[in-house]
Formats: C-alpha cells, structure tokens, sequence
C-alpha cells in the first residue's frame, strides 16, 4: 500500500512505540489520528503537525473508537490501523498468601489487550472495506503482541494469555478480511525502551539490553515503527507474527 492520500489510526499513540509509528506516519505524508488515554495526546498530535488528531478514547469503548474513525475519515480515507495500546501488570495463580490469584486483574489486562485489540479491528476493518481498492488492496491491519505470548515470564500469566490471543486472531483476521482486500499482521516485539522501562534504575535497563542476544541492547521503538510501516508497505505481508527481538527467548523469571 502506497502511503499517500490516507489517514491512519494509531492506538497507544500517545507514547511510546504508538507514538514512534505516529510520528513516522506524519514524516511520510499520512494524516494520522492518535487514540489514547493520556492527554499527552494532545502536544504529541500538535507536533505532528496541523493535518493530525488526538481524541481521547478507551479501546473497550465502542462509541469512543467510533469517533477515532470519524475523525481520521475526516482527515482522509482511512486506510491504516496502528493498534499499539495495552497495559501489563503482574498476576499470579496463587499469591503471597497462599490466597487465588486476582480474577478481576486477569480480566482487566485481558479485556484491555485482548477484547480491546478485536473491538478497535472490528470497528476499523468496517471502514476500511467502504474504501475503493487502489492497486488491489483497501488498506492494512497492524496489530502489536509480545514475545511473551510464546515465552511468558512468572506473573506474566494475563499477559501472556492475552497476547498470545492477539497471535492466535491474526492469521484468523486476515483470512476473514481477504475478499474485503484488507491485510491483518502482527509484530511481536521484545524488550524495548519505552517510557514503562524508562522507570527502572539505569543498572536494570542495561541488564535487560545485556539479555539480548544481538543488539545486546533494548529495541527502539523507530525501531518498532519501521517495521509497522514495512508492513503496511509490503502488500505480501499478511497473516504473519513477525518477533521483533533481537533473537531473545525469555527465561521464567
């Protein structure tokens, strides 16, 4: 797909690797609309320049998604979902105590990464298949899960569980949005430097990029981005988990 005369939607795009995606989106022309929770939005979109949106929206809302696409058809045919938002957070079976595990915390990190990811697809796809094809195809599906939906570390279990959803949906998707000429692909990336790392103690984060086979280093979230640009660039790119990792496999704990 040509990344000319489009709109896109990037989710989580307020920061980190969202943001990264967002940003090389607008370098390249594309009229860009963020969805996120964090009113940083709002300065991201501003420095992206006038033809990009922020509009404040949960991924679980239907209604709030809704006017993320009415804004970037607003802007110009849509034609591209970046899907970047989630959340972490640590469960285990059974705790400290000896007590179960937290139900309510599994389902909020599934419902956000998960259901979330399949309700922005869903709404997104719709849009997407009213365009007319341009060279064979309508538009492109990115969506974002983690090594640890194949190598989940201890406390990881909703995580790991709700990512390796994103994986299992995705050559599902693609299948199901082919004779709409619609591309679904998914990255996977590793440990990568984003504003969640950038809390731990520096020796952690060099500890971290140590663990990394090659680059000894954590990802770069342009880094991140180039990939989801290749993807919606590459129009045999579809049904694909591309692990973007520097050969890492993550270890229990």
């Amino acid at each position: 797909m040509k990344l000319a005369n489009l709109s896109a939607v990037v989710t989580g795009g307020a920061s980190g690797l969202g943001l990264a995606c967002a940003r090389q989106l607008a370098a390249r022309g594309v009229s860009v609309v963020i969805a996120d929770l964090s009113e940083d939005g709002v300065a991201a979109a501003v420095a992206l320049g006038p033809q990009n949106r922020f509009v404040l929206a949960d991924v679980r809302n239907t209604a709030q998604m809704t006017e993320v696409l009415d804004a970037a058809e607003r802007l110009a045919p849509l034609r591209a979902l970046i899907h970047c938002a989630g959340i972490g957070g640590s469960v285990r079976l059974v705790e400290k105590d000896g007590e179960p595990g937290s139900l309510e915390k599994f389902e909020s990190i599934v419902r956000v990464n998960l259901i979330g990811t399949f309700n922005s697809l869903r709404l997104a796809a719709a849009r997407i298949a009213k365009n007319e094809p341009v060279d064979g195809e309508r538009g492109v599906c990115v969506l974002t899960a983690s090594v640890a939906a194949y190598e989940g570390q201890i406390g990881q279990i909703a995580y790991s569980a709700s990512k390796a959803g994103v994986v299992g949906m995705t050559i599902v998707a693609a299948r199901d949005l082919a004779r709409r000429q619609i591309r679904v692909c998914t990255i996977a990336p590793g440990i990568f430097d984003t504003p969640l790392l950038a809390r731990l103690p520096e020796n952690v984060r060099s500890a971290l990029g140590a663990s990394v086979p090659h680059p000894d280093r954590l990802g770069l979230p342009d880094e991140f981005a180039m990939t989801a640009l290749h993807i919606l660039e590459n129009p045999m790119l579809n049904g694909e988990t591309i692990r973007l990792d520097g050969a890492i496999r993550m270890t229990p704990r």
